[in-house]
């Protein structure tokens, strides 16, 4: 049922999957690091035509000219405004959330699951005229608030889901416990469930700060302004009304990946934890 780990297979097979690995990573990083030699490349390599050779001098200085001549920084800084207040109110909601629907049984709770579930089935594309037009109604178009509420409000339905699985895990007796002791439905949610799922909710930090930082979509759709515009639009703006300046692009590009880059390696850790948890037994 299962397939064999590469240890059991074949000393052919084995042979292969060895050659096959960096091959495929190379093949996966090819994009990344051409990005990461235009960021280097000075403007005249471009205008002569020369985008994949060797740089015939290393333009470092693009990384500094996308600070000083563009409003890269304001645009990072708009990216944080709105990726952690996100963060936050998905996680706080999704966890309430899930932990209503894994320990109470009420009537609608199998239908409030399934539609939690069907939500993430739905195309976001398909909501942008209705989602754009109460922005319209309710004043947050154009608005850091705006982008921060649509996005709690998308990514609330996918952390409820994994929230509820988690905590569903759990050892009921923990729960039964504390309660036969006298203990507050709050005080057991804060003092014994959330310690229990703090992987998962590092994991779901992790991911929900990728999905927000990297969001173009909706960045396009609700906002037009420099004064709130995220970094991922703002990055299409620096390519020039008549010359696209790819290298100032491709540098803010790099330097746009930094963030999650880093969210990541501080919370790998935990991430792999809340990824793995509950996947073996004893």
């Amino acid at each position: 049922m299962f397939p064999k780990s590469i240890s059991e297979m074949s000393p052919t097979a084995r042979l292969i999957y060895t050659l096959s690995v960096p091959v495929v990573l190379l093949i996966w990083l090819l994009p990344l690091l051409g990005v990461a030699m235009t960021s280097i490349r000075p403007a005249s390599d471009l205008a002569a035509g020369n985008y994949f050779g060797v740089p015939s001098t290393f333009a470092f200085d693009n990384y500094l000219a996308v600070f000083t001549g563009t409003p890269l920084a304001r645009y990072m800084l708009n990216s944080l405004v709105i990726t952690l207040p996100t963060v936050a109110g998905a996680l706080v909601l999704s966890t309430l959330a899930g932990f209503a629907l894994a320990v109470y049984n009420f009537r609608l709770n199998i239908l409030l699951f399934v539609m939690f579930v069907a939500g993430n089935f739905v195309p976001f594309q398909i909501l942008m005229v209705p989602v754009r037009q109460l922005t319209l109604q309710t004043g947050l178009y154009d608005s850091i608030a705006g982008l921060v509420v649509f996005h709690i409000a998308f990514q609330t339905g996918f952390c409820t889901l994994f929230m509820r699985n988690f905590i569903k895990a759990l050892p009921t007796a923990l729960i039964e416990s504390a309660r036969v002791e006298g203990v507050s439905e709050w005080r057991i949610f804060v003092f014994i469930v959330v310690p229990l799922v703090r992987p998962a909710i590092a994991a779901l930090s992790v991911l929900v700060f990728t999905f927000v930082w990297n969001d173009y979509f909706w960045a396009t759709v609700l906002v037009q302004s420099n004064d709130v515009m995220p970094v991922t639009a703002g990055l299409h703006a620096l390519k020039g009304q008549w010359v696209a300046a790819w290298q100032l692009v491709a540098a803010g590009s790099i330097v746009a990946a930094i963030p999650p880059a880093i969210m990541f390696i501080l919370m790998q850790k935990h991430f792999v934890a809340g990824l793995t948890l509950g996947a073996t037994k004893g």
